[in-house]
């Protein structure tokens, strides 16, 4: 009897474990297909994005960013990292801000790596942003004038929402790297 519950036990806990891995495999192939339609706006709004896309050796796309305030605000969003032009984790990005601000909006942002090296820096964990990194807001034409700052280059799109803003502050990131692709 203790034998037959424990191998009803070890089945179920397996059955658990194979549906928490084709749940978790599902939100990634959704987020992968969020980022690659985000990366097609981008592109078509601005055509001269997808010379930078396709030379620059890595790049991470957030489909949407979350962010809100009444004085002190916050936001967050998950992406995905790409090296070589294939997604090869998913990306989580905090920010943090103080100042004179009200308001709420949904954003995409994209962040192009101008060397492997800061992209390992990236993928290591190690990655935040200052006041000295800029976003360029997406238009047409935008990446002409757009330039590498710190090893990156990084373009936002408004999706929705109103959001005015005099503040500081930063943006942190995580990274982890998808187990079998």
């Amino acid at each position: 009897m203790i034998r037959s519950m424990k191998t009803t036990i070890g089945i179920l806990v397996a059955g658990l474990a194979l549906a928490f891995a084709a749940t978790a495999n599902a939100a990634e192939t959704q987020l992968i297909s969020e980022a690659n339609a985000t990366k097609a706006v981008f592109i078509k709004t601005d055509p001269g994005l997808g010379q930078l896309f396709q030379t620059a050796p890595g790049y991470v796309i957030f489909p949407s960013i979350g962010k809100g305030a009444v004085g002190i605000g916050g936001a967050h969003g998950t992406g995905i990292v790409y090296q070589q032009g294939r997604p090869v984790g998913k990306a989580s990005l905090s920010q943090l801000t103080v100042g004179a601000q009200i308001g709420g909006q949904s954003y995409s942002e994209v962040i192009l790596f101008e060397t492997p090296e800061a992209l390992a820096h990236f993928m290591q964990g190690k990655f935040a942003f200052s006041g000295q990194v800029s976003a360029v807001a997406l238009k047409a034409g935008a990446s002409g004038d757009a330039r590498y700052r710190e090893g990156v280059m990084v373009f936002t799109a408004t999706r929705g929402g109103l959001m005015v803003e005099a503040s500081v502050g930063g943006q942190k990131f995580g990274y982890e790297p998808f187990v079998t692709r």
